[in-house]
């Protein structure tokens, strides 16, 4: 134990040198030394798949006794990109539903054409639809209409134990600005974009990304994942196989002062991408792949939770001369990886959903929004601390 406890604190000293000279306050999970298996892009972030861009808008303001309309807001909106905001051109896509209290719009039109048409928008739950006419608009603006009418694919989690969720605080503006200042790089993670005001695991959730690199004997692809996770009860917490949740009792939501329910209640959503050339029916597999993240990490879909997933995949071009009017008989060649070459994208695929889960739970300090409520943050020193007790060892 007294080992255990020397490397906890080394550790935790190379996390807070690390934040001074790379300028992050908050360690990612593998600042940490988790286990996590595979190998990660350059970025460790759904924009290693080349073109993708993310863009987020976050809304804090006001504080106190909640009053609608007015506040505490505690709110944003996040923008996936999938080849960027220069070009129309569609991606194959799919999408899965591993519980479906919740809402992802335009996946009728996904699941019947195989196409991804335009961006894919994170918001919360009760400002879906201002997102939805929101990219039409920027889409008709931008003159990148695949087709006369739009279909946009934006998704949502419920943020009403922190935010003024019924003051449609999310505006067009908002949409516009996530839209215009998308970009590659590095992502935000933590109380950013649509998960400024999310739950998870009864810590502060919301925003994390993470991504995998294939070896090149398995093609050499990458496969990037982003998360906006508002999900999971306490006990339920497993990180690399520790129930570190059971070990960590205080600072709990669901208490009598609150009123909140202890419950899974609360909600996923995940964006999966790969650069592998897939078809549409591939990507639904892709995307069923990613619940097997959350099962990783303890999650397992309840009733009330809204766990849904999209997967798109960017190796095949020129996709949108496949809906070209006057093209009808004019066939377009696309590739694919024959099925069983999936295996290492499925696996890639869980093992950066389970990271992505956890960089969002470190990336969210504590915050406290509406009538006092307060979510704390999971503390590296407080994860680390936990995951000893309950017999993990780092390397």
């Amino acid at each position: 134990m007294i080992r255990c406890a020397l490397i906890i604190g080394v550790v935790i000293m190379m996390i807070l040198f690390s934040g001074i000279v790379s300028g992050q306050s908050r360690p990612r999970a593998r600042d940490l030394g988790i286990p996590f298996e595979g190998g990660a892009g350059p970025l460790n972030a759904i924009t290693d798949v080349k073109g993708v861009e993310v863009g987020q808008v976050t809304l804090i303001s006001g504080e106190g006794t909640l009053k609608v309309g007015v506040g505490p807001v505690r709110t944003g909106v996040t923008a996936i990109l999938p080849r960027g905001k220069q070009t129309n051109d569609q991606v194959f896509a799919g999408w899965f539903s591993l519980n479906g209290n919740g809402e992802m719009t335009g996946t009728t039109w996904v699941e019947e054409s195989g196409f991804l048409e335009g961006p894919i928008m994170i918001t919360n739950t009760h400002s879906v639809g201002i997102a939805r006419d929101s990219v039409i608009a920027w889409r008709v603006k931008q003159n990148q209409m695949n087709q006369p009418w739009s279909l946009p694919v934006v998704a949502e989690t419920y943020d009403g134990y922190l935010n003024d969720i019924n003051g449609f605080h999310v505006k067009e503006k908002h949409v516009f600005d996530a839209l215009d200042t998308a970009r590659s790089g590095p992502v935000a993670e933590g109380n950013v974009g649509g998960g400024t005001g999310m739950i998870c695991y009864e810590f502060k959730g919301g925003i994390g990304t993470a991504s995998r690199r294939l070896d090149e004997r398995a093609g050499g692809y990458t496969v990037g994942v982003l998360v906006q996770a508002n999900f999971g009860r306490r006990d339920q917490l497993r990180i690399a196989g520790v129930p570190v949740g059971q070990e960590i009792t205080d600072n709990m939501l669901g208490s009598i002062a609150t009123g909140l329910p202890r419950e899974d209640v609360g909600s996923i959503i995940i964006v999966v991408a790969t650069d592998a050339p897939l078809l549409p029916h591939q990507c639904d597999r892709l995307a069923q792949r990613a619940a097997l993240g959350i099962g990783r990490m303890g999650g397992f879909g309840g009733t009330s939770s809204g766990d849904l997933i999209i997967a798109f995949a960017t190796g095949n071009r020129g996709l949108d001369a496949l809906q070209a009017e006057g093209r009808v008989a004019a066939p377009v060649d696309v590739r694919l990886l024959p099925e069983r070459a999936l295996d290492p994208l499925f696996e890639a695929t869980v093992e950066a959903t389970e990271e992505s889960i956890l960089n969002a739970l470190l990336g969210a300090g504590t915050m406290t929004g509406r009538d006092g409520i307060t979510a704390y943050g999971l503390e590296p020193e407080l994860l680390l601390k936990a995951m000893a007790t309950a017999g993990w060892r780092s390397a």
